[in-house]
């Protein structure tokens, strides 16, 4: 790289400001600048590019490696299954000859239905009145007019 220290810096700026001259230097410095900064940009752009394009193709990568694993998965569940077939087919078989002879016993009927045995009309789990009246919990709802007509302050006479 360019090594710029301070004392070059200072040199340039010198030479900068004896060849343009004081009344351009400003505007000058400020084009520069832009010039500068639009560069850096552009370069990171181009980083940025790159590094997409590296990224893309390790995800190719990938991709290509999980297809590959995807199928040779899928061969060897195809393969266990062909053999869980086959051996099914044998065992019915077998199963299906060794019960040609064996006689089913007579068919058992079904269970009767059986009532539970619970009074809907009684209610189970509701609190009682006088537990509500000890606690203090609300049993009838007023309406908004109503609230304020009881809880209002009297007037003094």
């Amino acid at each position: 790289m360019i090594d710029l220290g301070i004392s070059k810096l200072a040199l340039i700026g010198v030479v900068a400001l004896v060849v343009i001259g004081p009344e351009k230097l400003p505007r000058v410095a400020r084009t520069v600048g832009t010039l500068l900064g639009k560069a850096q940009r552009y370069v990171s752009d181009v980083k940025a590019e790159v590094n997409r394009s590296m990224a893309m193709d390790e995800l190719n990568k990938a991709k290509e490696s999980v297809t590959s694993a995807a199928q040779a998965w899928d061969q060897s569940v195809n393969a266990a299954q062909e053999s869980i077939h086959k051996n099914w087919s044998e065992t019915s078989a077998d199963i299906l000859a060794a019960t040609q002879s064996w006689q089913a016993p007579a068919e058992i009927p079904p269970p009767s239905y059986k009532h539970p045995g619970k009074n809907w009309r009684l209610k189970r789990s509701a609190t009682p009145q006088w537990f509500k009246a000890r606690a203090g919990v609300r049993t009838k709802a007023l309406s908004g007019a109503a609230r304020v007509a009881r809880y209002r302050p009297q007037k003094l006479g």
